[in-house]
């Protein structure tokens, strides 16, 4: 399939005092439920585009596979919606249960996770990547200037991928969690190794978010949006350099400081 994700909606718009019908592209949403082994597993609501990246990535996020190897099949109906994999191992539901939720430290901390799967998939990151603020600058302004169907509708999120110098993947979905986890499912087909690599992200660093930064294992997260408290806590104790409001010539860098070289930019 293409990568288009709109579809067309007939709207009026009004302009002050004036009024005109026009056509507008919309971005398209659609529910996926993966099954595993032939038992249903979770269902996603998601952009229908790299969706065998999606179902990879998350899958890795919630703890059910490390490596892409662990995947005998993967087949995708996107006419009916369902997302069919089967693993060369048996799946026990009691222990994939992403559900429900888990209070649990990690690594000495006290640090809280709320679901299973952060508890055995989350890592801190030792990455030894720096980068400068230029260079932040630079890959927030290529991100934008690619992310078409967020031009066309205002209705979609966008990861990318990159190295310090320029981006190399960028994954869309209308969830921002799903975009990264589209960039997680390339990472893993693609043995992609991350110790030159940062993400750079248009969406809101929340704690799930941040988890699956961690998950990633990337050391650098570059946004374009605001973070929560919760998200810079888990930042902080996980050793990730998160920076937000990355917006023309301006961010703000709200943990781990050290691997951005130049602070002040002219």
């Amino acid at each position: 399939m293409n990568d288009v994700l709109e579809d067309g909606w007939e709207i009026i718009r009004f302009n002050g005092h004036s009024q005109s019908t026009l056509y507008e592209e919309v971005a398209i949403e659609a529910p996926l439920t993966i099954m595993i082994n032939g038992s249903e597993f979770a269902t996603i609501v998601c952009s229908p585009s790299h969706l065998r990246d999606l179902v990879v990535g998350f899958l890795a996020s919630e703890g059910v596979i490390r490596f892409y190897n662990e995947i005998k099949e993967i087949s995708i109906d996107e006419g009916s919606g369902f997302a069919y994999v089967e693993l060369y191992k048996s799946i026990d539901p009691s222990q994939i249960d992403h559900s429900k939720r888990f209070i649990g430290s990690c690594c000495g901390k006290s640090r809280q996770f709320y679901f299973k799967s952060d508890v055995k998939t989350a890592k801190t990151i030792t990455s030894k990547l720096s980068v400068t603020a230029d260079q932040c600058f630079h890959l927030m302004k290529e991100l934008q200037t690619n992310s078409e169907q967020f031009i066309r509708t205002g209705g979609v999120h966008n990861a990318a991928l990159a190295t310090s110098d320029k981006i190399l993947t960028i994954r869309t979905d209308i969830g921002r969690h799903n975009a990264l986890d589209k960039i997680y499912g390339h990472i893993i087909q693609e043995k992609i190794r991350l110790a030159d690599k940062l993400i750079v992200f248009s969406g809101r660093i929340s704690s799930e978010v941040l988890l699956k930064i961690s998950k990633i294992g990337a050391g650098i997260l570059v946004s374009k949006s605001a973070p929560t408290d919760l998200g810079l806590k888990l930042a902080d104790e996980l050793g990730i350099t998160t920076i937000g409001f990355v917006r023309g010539r301006k961010m703000n860098i709200y943990t781990h400081p050290h691997r951005i070289i130049d602070t002040k930019t002219s």
